[in-house]
Parts: C-alpha cells; sequence; structure tokens
C-alpha cells in the first residue's frame, strides 16, 4: 500500500477506534443535539455522514427520526456499523473521492477532521465535489475539522497514553502545510509493535471557503467547539464550518 495512503489501514485497525472512540457519549450526544437545535431540520430529511467511521453520530442522527446514510473508506468499520442497520439508518463501503448520489440529501455531516488525508488537492477537490453533489439545492455541509492556528500553538509533542492495556507512544509535529502524528502502539497480543504515521493537510477557513466555492457553496458560519461557541483564529480549537449551497 503506498504510504500516502496510510489511513486505509490505519481506520481499519481496532487500535484506532480505542485511542479515538473510547469517548464520553454524553458529550456526542451533546453535540449532536446542539447541531439539530441549531439546524432545526424537518423531520423527514435525508442526511449523510460522510467518513463515518463506525456509525456513533449516524446512530445518533437516526435516533432523532432522521433518514441517515453512512460510508467509509474501512471495510471493517461498515461491517461493524452494519448492525446498527435499520429503516432509517444504512451504511457503505465507499471512498468519498468518487461520485455518489446526487441531489439527493438535506444535509451532510463530516466529524472529527475526517478530511485532509489525500496526497493531493486535487484528490480533495473530487472528495468536495462528491459531497456537494450529493446535496439538494437547498442542502447544508458541517465540516468539523482542526482548528489549523490554535493546534500549531498548542501541540503535544510527545505523549503516552494507556488505553485497556494497550500503550500509545505518540509523536508530533508539523510543518508548512500539515500535521503529523506517528503512533508506536505496544499491546501484549503483539508479538511486535504497530507502528502508523497520520498526516493531515493544513486547512484553514479560507482553503475551506475556495474549496467549497468551487463547488457552489458558500460558508455561513463558523463555530470553534461543540458548544457552538463563535469561532476564534487563535483561542478554539475546532473549526466547524457549515455551507449552504448558492441560489442558481
Amino acid at each position: 500500500m503506498p504510504a500516502n495512503e496510510w489511513y486505509k489501514k490505519w481506520f481499519n485497525s481496532p487500535f484506532y477506534h480505542k485511542l479515538y472512540f473510547g469517548r464520553d457519549e454524553k458529550k456526542t450526544q451533546s453535540f449532536i443535539n446542539k447541531l439539530i437545535n441549531y439546524l432545526k431540520p424537518q423531520t423527514d430529511s435525508r442526511m449523510l455522514d460522510v467518513a463515518c467511521g463506525r456509525g456513533r453520530h449516524s446512530k445518533l442522527l437516526a435516533a432523532n427520526g432522521f433518514d441517515v446514510t453512512g460510508f467509509d473508506i474501512s471495510p471493517d468499520a461498515i461491517q461493524y456499523a452494519r448492525q446498527f442497520e435499520n429503516d432509517h439508518l444504512h451504511f457503505y463501503l465507499h471512498d468519498m473521492r468518487l461520485p455518489l448520489w446526487v441531489n439527493y440529501f438535506d444535509y451532510a455531516f463530516n466529524f472529527f477532521t475526517s478530511f485532509g488525508y489525500f496526497a493531493s488537492r486535487r484528490e480533495h477537490d473530487d472528495a468536495m465535489r462528491t459531497i456537494a453533489s450529493s446535496l439538494k439545492k437547498t442542502g447544508v455541509l458541517i465540516f468539523d475539522y482542526l482548528n489549523v492556528h490554535y493546534s500549531e500553538d498548542h501541540l503535544i509533542h510527545n505523549e503516552v497514553k494507556m488505553i485497556d492495556g494497550t500503550e500509545y507512544e505518540i509523536h508530533r509535529w508539523h510543518d508548512n502545510k500539515h500535521f503529523y502524528k506517528k503512533i508506536i502502539i505496544s499491546d501484549p497480543g503483539l508479538q511486535h509493535p504497530l507502528e502508523f504515521t497520520e498526516k493531515v493537510a493544513k486547512f484553514n477557513l479560507g482553503d475551506f471557503t475556495d474549496m467549497l466555492s468551487f463547488q457552489n457553496m458558500q460558508v455561513t458560519e463558523a463555530f470553534g467547539d461543540y458548544e457552538l461557541n463563535s469561532y476564534d483564529v487563535r483561542k478554539t480549537a475546532r473549526m466547524i464550518v457549515v455551507a449552504k449551497k448558492n441560489r442558481e
């Protein structure tokens, strides 16, 4: 597998989910509730969860009665998520760079910095085209991304985490265009430590504005955290972008 497709193997690893998603479900539920209160979707809204992983956000959206479709590039994640499928919740194995439904969804979500992983800007533009084209003319898109400037200022270069008997040795650094995270995993069930290196593009609000404008979408709001407080370029850890299609 090419080094620039590191995400295919890492996102398919059970250690990825143990590291990132052994989280407080109440906080995730609170975030979803705040988004729903903000967006005020119609009860029959169709929603798309892009790079849905094991479906933690999709399940919460569907529990509110919306028709939710999630897709992800990880076969193991989708296989796991499919146990939760019902009449209002469906999961598919799919690469966001490739075309999908057109003019079908009322809302599209991309949670937890599930973007910025590809090797070229063209691939990111392809992904953005897929997401934007999936939306109806009145569709709304939500991107939950890291705040580049805050992350630069608050980067923890080295740390060790112990989760359920697994040790994660983490090293972080960055250059002009990307953040990097090297993760060395030691577990009693492994003969040798595993090693993964994440690479995430430094897309700021201007970059998202540009990419979205090429897809006839306009940024209408930006929040800085999961409480939906205002975005601040230096003070808030997240950059939650809201965009709508321009009227033709």
